[in-house]
């Protein structure tokens, strides 16, 4: 066993130990009104089930440790999202948009789709998806329809304001986009510190188009070191490295932005209370990238193949070729909830968002 997995192992194990202890603490009534959350295949809980892609995880052996089995996470259990809803003390998962009732929307939806981006092209070599853009344009149409239930537009808006926000994407921005030059012209348009400006700036106009549609309270996800999962080592190789540099270094570019633009957008959107979580920093406790195999038998886009047999013990960083195990999960949404470092969240944790303001 490498340090590394040592390591992992010794984390992952002292979390799940204390989570049960800790999800009993917010049980009871809610920290917040409802809960909204955009972004990937980290958090999407089945808006690509209906749709013509590949990328979808409705079958099993996802969903192996989930209640419901199967619905599309790309886990054996809970996402992130799920975790850190459990942490604010919704009893009920938050629901997909693509089948949330108007009896469910006053405690928030799950826009989450896999192989989205930031850029609305990305993932389109996978087929249909989400983009984040038509995320927002859908948290719209919810927001039109909350104000028609609660009958009072002022409610409303002052409602959606004390409510916890979360955007997880960018991974395919460079998984499904900048690192795939056969199916995309954007690593020939663009060097890879351009490309990360462009990403940023079109994430900014977009978080504060989300601002404009009531969010303040809005945590907003890094991207975690990339050049360390499974399926980009195998396609790409190290070089005797434990990971991916140059997909590494790229991400870092990324995340180096998106800090900075966090800060500037609490300065310039009156009453914002964005934060920065750092997911490349919680993954490497010690300073050592964790890296492990999937847990799962995996098909050439990191998928796992249907029905296959996954892992018996499911410690590892990874369920499939890209995404975390549940464990990984409790480890992120626990770090971004409550911070064991201030390099985990910057300026505060989702935990102090749930207060301010």
């Amino acid at each position: 066993m490498t340090r590394a997995f040592s390591l992992l192992f010794l984390v992952l194990i002292v979390v799940a130990l204390t989570q049960v202890q800790t999800l009993a603490l917010v049980a009871g009534k809610p920290q917040v009104p409802c809960y909204f959350i955009f972004g990937d295949a980290l958090v999407d809980n089945g808006n690509n089930n209906a749709l013509a892609t590949v990328s979808k995880a409705n079958y099993k052996p996802y969903g192996i440790d989930f209640p419901q089995g199967a619905t599309g996470r790309f886990t054996n259990g809970r996402t992130i999202a799920d975790i850190i809803g459990q942490l604010l003390g919704f009893p009920k998962f938050i629901p997909p948009y693509a089948n949330v009732t108007d009896q469910e929307i006053n405690t928030g939806v799950n826009y989450g789709s896999a192989s989205s981006g930031i850029r609305d092209e990305t993932g389109r070599n996978l087929g249909d998806r989400v983009s984040l853009s038509k995320q927002i344009r859908n948290h719209e149409s919810i927001i039109s329809r909350l104000s028609l239930l609660q009958g009072n537009k002022t409610f409303t808006d002052e409602y959606v304001k004390k409510c916890i926000y979360i955007s997880i994407i960018g991974s395919d921005d460079y998984i499904n986009n900048y690192l795939m030059p056969s199916n995309y012209s954007t690593s020939k348009t663009y060097t890879v510190d351009q490309y990360a400006t462009v990403l940023v700036q079109q994430y900014s106009q977009q978080l504060t188009s989300l601002y404009k549609l009531g969010a303040r309270k809005i945590a907003v996800f890094g991207l975690a070191p990339l050049g360390c999962t499974p399926t980009e080592i195998a396609r790409f190789g190290t070089n005797g490295k434990l990971c991916v540099d140059k997909i590494n270094d790229a991400v870092k570019l990324f995340n180096d932005r998106l800090k900075p633009l966090v800060v500037e957008l609490n300065n310039d959107l009156p009453d914002a209370r964005f934060t920065f979580i750092n997911l490349t920093n919680i993954l490497s406790p010690g300073g050592i990238t964790l890296t492990t195999g999937p847990c799962c038998p995996v098909r050439e886009d990191g998928q796992c193949i249907q029905n296959s047999i996954p892992c018996l013990i499911r410690v590892s960083a990874f369920y499939d070729g890209f995404h975390p195990t549940e464990i990984s999960n409790i480890v992120i949404a626990e770090r971004s909830y409550n911070a064991l470092s201030p390099m985990d969240a910057s300026p505060y944790d989702i935990s102090c968002l749930t207060t301010s303001g």
